[in-house]
Order: structure tokens, then sequence, then C-alpha cells
């Protein structure tokens, strides 16, 4: 591939399909609220079969919460937060163990949940196209996530997590020339980023919106009253 060919494609991927990815996921999640209000749900298949669900889903479930908010700190955090603290080899290192576990929880969970989906006759009856390939693309993603941190344990001066920073602060943020700091990024943490924002855009497709109705009103409920009957 040319020098130009891989520019171009470099620009388009993490310059600009980020931006569509952003607007599918608010613009598709806002309509699928408004017109399909009664698929707004996480088609909960545990009655179908709970042989290992429990331990599947928890596995699953801390796994990606985790992830999910080690990168969003973790990515849009400027260094200058806690430069002055924490170096950023230190950081890295941090980053490694924690996601570490919670990638292989993700995976291993998230493999569970695939196998019975596709295994389980009941369950897989229940189950749309969209749902199974979305599970599996979230295990194959945290998979990469696993094989990115040997690449990562080649160079533990945190620069690679700085420039991988760099990028999605400036995508956020709209800083413009997010696409030159991936110009010369290894091509894992490129296909990791870019099946992560493939999962994004995917997002108001499948059942992963249930996500926009966790209950957070209930950590300040009231205590319900039960009386007996006089």
């Amino acid at each position: 591939m040319s020098d130009a060919i891989a520019t171009y494609f470099n620009h388009l991927i993490y310059g600009y399909y980020p931006y569509l990815v952003g607007t599918v996921f608010l613009v598709g999640s806002l309509l699928r609220y408004d017109h399909g209000q009664f698929t707004w749900k996480t088609g909960s298949s545990q009655m179908l079969s709970s042989r290992n669900m429990r331990l599947a889903s928890n596995l699953f479930h801390i796994g990606i919460i985790v992830i999910f908010f080690g990168h969003l700190f973790g990515m849009l955090t400027p260094h200058w937060v806690y430069g002055a603290f924490l170096h950023a080899g230190t950081k890295q290192l941090i980053a490694i163990v924690v996601g570490g576990i919670a990638g292989a929880m993700c995976v291993v969970g998230g493999a569970m949940l695939f196998y019975r989906r596709l295994t389980n006759p009941r369950v897989r009856a229940s189950s749309s196209g969209m749902d199974t390939a979305i599970l599996g693309l979230i295990v194959f993603q945290a998979a990469l996530g696993m094989i990115t941190i040997i690449f990562s344990l080649g160079h533990m001066d945190g620069e690679m997590m700085l420039t991988l920073s760099s990028w999605a602060q400036s995508i956020v943020f709209f800083s413009g020339g997010a696409a030159e700091y991936m110009a010369e990024v290894s091509w894992i943490y490129k296909l990791h980023i870019f099946i992560g924002l493939t999962i994004i855009l995917l997002f108001p497709f499948s059942r992963l919106v249930h996500v926009w109705s966790v209950p957070f009103g209930y950590i300040a409920r009231r205590y319900q009253l039960v009386r007996r009957r006089g």
C-alpha cells in the first residue's frame, strides 16, 4: 500500500469515522427510543436456561463495566491532571493490571454467554442475528484488548498510552488533527480502536440500548411500606 493510500485510510478511519459513529450512536439511540420503546430491553433469556447463567453474566458485566470506565477516564483525562504525581509508565502498569483482570473476566463470561447463545436451542430461537453478532464482537474485542497488553509490555514508558489518549481527546474535544496521532501506531491498537468504534456504531441497532435504562433511581428511592392485612 502506497503512503498516499495509507494516509487516506488513516484519516478516513481515525479522523472522520469516529464522528460518523458518534452521530449514528446519538441519533440512532434517540430514534430507537422514540419509535421502538418496546424493543428497549435487555431481552433476558435466563428463564429459558439458567445453567451457569449467573456466573457468566456476572463475569461479563463486571468485566465490561470496569473496562468501559477504565477506558473512559484513562483515555479522556489530560496528562496534566495527573502528571505531577503519577508517571505515565505507572499509569500504564495500573491499566495493564486492572484491564487485564477485567478483560479476562469479560472474555470468559462473554464466551460462556456466546457459547450458550449458539448451542442452546431455546436461547438461540429467542435471539436475533444482531444479538449474537454484537455479543461475539464484544468478546472478540475484549480478547483483542488482552493481546494489546502483550504489545504494551514491550514499551512501559507510557508513550503509546499518551499517544492513544491524545487521539481520543482530540476526537472528543474537537481539537483537530486526530488522525495524525495514529499514523505511526501499531496495527494491533488500530484494529482494537476500529472494532471498538464499530461496536459503538452498532449500539442503537442492538440490545445494548438497555444500558441507557440503568435504574439509578433505585439508589435514592424511598422504602416501600408493606402492611399486613387486618
